[in-house]
């Protein structure tokens, strides 16, 4: 199927963003800042490929591509408020 291999790639990308920025934060890292920054980008992309390929999957496939879609916005959002947190914090 056209965009897999991306979207695929792209969902990748981000698990190992996410697990690189949970490791950093968890040892209270203060680069976990910059990773966060990094996490909230890299999900926002996932999410945006994802989205396009939910609508090019039938019905349980497409479910799950949605919900892949969701949890990369709230992990975006998260990550977006974290890394703004070091600048209240400076």
């Amino acid at each position: 199927m056209p965009g897999m291999a991306e979207c695929i790639a792209a969902c990748l990308d981000c698990a190992d963003i996410c697990l690189l920025d949970a490791r950093l934060m968890s040892r209270n890292s203060p680069m976990h800042f910059d990773t966060c920054a990094l996490c909230a980008q890299i999900c926002t992309t996932c999410g945006d490929i994802c989205e396009r390929m939910a609508g090019s999957h039938p019905g349980q496939s497409a479910t799950m591509m949605q919900e892949c879609v969701e949890a990369c916005r709230r992990c975006a959002q998260s990550c977006s408020a974290m890394a703004s947190m070091r600048t209240a914090m400076h």
